[in-house]
């Protein structure tokens, strides 16, 4: 069960394909459970988290 196997999820992955081992369906709900869980962690927090601003370093007078 390798690459070359049709049938396999891996096989799936390396031809890009879809199927039984490999559906869409799934891999769409897991994304939109993860999602979720994502955003029910930001929300208990209260106030999301703000990334500090990145700024060129100035030059130095020589």
């Amino acid at each position: 069960m390798g690459k070359g196997d049709k049938k396999s999820k891996k096989g799936k992955i390396w031809r890009d394909s879809y199927g039984n081992s490999r559906s869409r369906a799934a891999l769409k709900a897991k994304l939109k459970r993860t999602a979720s869980k994502k955003t029910v962690a930001d929300a208990g927090t209260g106030e999301a988290a703000a990334k500090p601003k990145r700024t060129a370093a100035k030059k130095k007078d020589a």
